[in-house]
């Protein structure tokens, strides 16, 4: 959840200063906007990927994770919110050649890499959005991951708010989550892919701009998340979830418009300023524990400012695009940090989501007429909130196309620009191919990580399994086929035995145990 912090009460005084300090900053990043140089290299693909631990047995949440990194040896993997969760860090590689293919290779690789660690603490990892098997009752439990930040963070989150959370998600089947929480537990469900490109200040309007229309398909395509306390809600339930856990309005500033701290945006930007000051000027700062750095001095000097207050703030704003600012042996760079994925629900799965991202973002950002000039922001949002409600049956509206179903805009329109993008990338055929060919196999049979589980769910339901019971064993299935890395599309949907009536099955256990103590006979004392 970005920088760590060294306390997590904060005085007034501290916010005020924090606050005067980040403005600061804005203005040296305006500054640097206009006369310094920025890093930018060739297109590269950079990746973190939040993962779950459950335990071995009941697949329920397995709050290890600090024991399983103790068991690893490389700086890759690091905790999260959760104690049922890590978060992998893949290292940047250009998006040429056979790239992709090694980086299917290195997942897999680092993935069996934790799940031997976790095996050593009766527990298993999961590459998914959200755990179906987590329930409330989880956070009755120490449930925090060790580190000063994620208390600050629950801390100020709760006393923004002024109160707790309230979660209400009805899905469009008619099963619904309505509950109270007092702490930000239920955040920790939300397992995501993160995806990052490198771009120059001139291009980053253009590259935030596409990535945001592309957002919607990459939800649509790759929505993993339907089940959340037990109850089927939004396709990809994280959207929705992670927005109202990170939500400090009250109801009267919701009324009002106020924006919540997790959002798509507003309209389309000219600037990466646009919304650094936004970020700034809309929102109460959250951790506002000031650095030593003196940044105007630092760039009148003639070095490079890290910028460590803003960007602490600009951590803590939570767009589902967002602007990253970072520095890098004293260059300053920055990119487009794309939050829409969620994890899973295989390695290949993710990495033919990533070619599809940065092939689609490369093709919009390269040639013709800008597709936002030809769509409406709140096209695009409402494109966005169908795909998570809905998923693989949801329906887009597109310029020149009108309202057409995900899979056909994809599979008949988008896969060949996709393909092109990645072929002016410099990435082989062959691979492009492959991993585009994962994609093209979801929209042909209907089938993403979300309406597998759903269905494989319904399966075990209508065989006589309670909700709890075939969530359970879905879950089995799914670690056994993201393990062995196959691509959701080719995931059959078992035909399950139906059971007896949970009443035959205790008469039956009844008579069992009846006649195993007939058997036994009697012994006087």
């Amino acid at each position: 959840m970005g920088q760590e912090v060294s306390q997590s009460d904060f005085s007034r005084e501290q916010r005020l200063a924090f606050r005067d300090k980040v403005l600061k900053d804005l203005d040296v990043f305006e500054r640097m906007l206009e006369g310094s140089r920025f890093d930018f290299t060739r297109p590269q693909m950079g990746l973190e990927i939040e993962l779950n631990l459950v335990q071995a047995d009941d697949l329920s949440p397995a709050l290890v994770n600090s024991e399983v990194l103790a068991e690893m040896t490389d700086d890759d993997f690091q905790t999260e919110v959760g104690r049922y969760n890590i978060e992998m860090n893949v290292p940047p590689r250009p998006m040429a050649g056979d790239q992709a293919v090694r980086l299917e290779r290195w997942l897999c690789q680092s993935l069996r890499r934790a799940g031997d660690a976790a095996r050593a603490h009766d527990a298993r990892v999961v590459e998914i959005g959200i755990l179906p098997t987590l329930m409330p009752e989880q956070f009755d439990r120490p449930w925090l991951s060790d580190g000063v930040r994620y208390r600050a963070l629950n801390d100020s989150l709760i006393r923004e708010r002024g109160e707790g959370f309230e979660l209400d998600i009805l899905g469009p089947t008619g099963e619904r989550v309505s509950s109270y929480h007092d702490t930000i537990g239920p955040l920790s469900g939300c397992t995501s892919v993160q995806l990052h490109q490198q771009v120059t200040p001139q291009d980053f309007p253009v590259y935030w701009n596409a990535a945001s229309i592309i957002s919607s398909l990459q939800v649509a395509l790759g929505a993993n998340s339907p089940y959340l306390f037990g109850r089927r809600l939004w396709a990809e339930t994280r959207i929705p979830l992670f927005t109202a856990m990170t939500d400090t309005r009250s109801v009267e500033l919701v009324h009002q418009g106020v924006r919540p701290r997790a959002y798509f945006g507003q309209a389309w930007i000219t600037s990466i300023f646009d919304l650094f000051e936004e970020n700034v000027r809309s929102f109460p700062a959250l951790l506002p524990e000031m650095s030593d750095e003196d940044s105007l001095a630092t760039l009148e000097s003639g070095g490079t400012p890290s910028l460590v207050d803003l960007r602490l703030h600009n951590g803590t704003v939570w767009r589902w695009n967002r602007p990253i600012y970072d520095t890098s042996q004293g260059v300053p760079h920055l990119r487009v940090e794309n939050r829409v994925l969620p994890a899973g629900p295989s390695a290949v799965d993710m990495v033919a989501n990533a070619c599809f991202y940065y092939g689609l973002l490369e093709a919009m950002t390269s040639s013709g007429r800008p597709i936002w000039t030809k769509m409406t922001f709140a096209d695009a949002e409402r494109n966005f909130r169908d795909a998570a409600k809905h998923g693989i049956t949801s329906v887009q509206v597109w310029p020149g196309l009108g309202k057409i179903p995900a899979v056909d805009l994809v599979a008949d329109h988008l896969l060949s620009v996709a393909d092109d993008g990645l072929a002016a990338l410099g990435l082989r055929r062959e691979v492009r191919s492959h991993f585009l060919s994962v994609i093209e196999g979801r929209c042909r049979t209907r089938t993403n990580g979300a309406s597998w589980q759903v269905a494989v769910t319904e399966a075990h339901e209508a065989a006589g399994y309670s909700r709890e019971e075939a969530l359970r064993e879905m879950l089995r299935l799914y670690l056994d086929h993201s393990e062995d890395n196959l691509p959701v599309h080719t995931w059959p949907v078992p035909q399950v035995e139906q059971r007896q009536p949970a009443d035959e099955r205790a008469d039956e256990r009844a008579d069992e145990a009846e006649a195993a103590l007939s058997g036994a006979g009697s012994t006087p004392r």
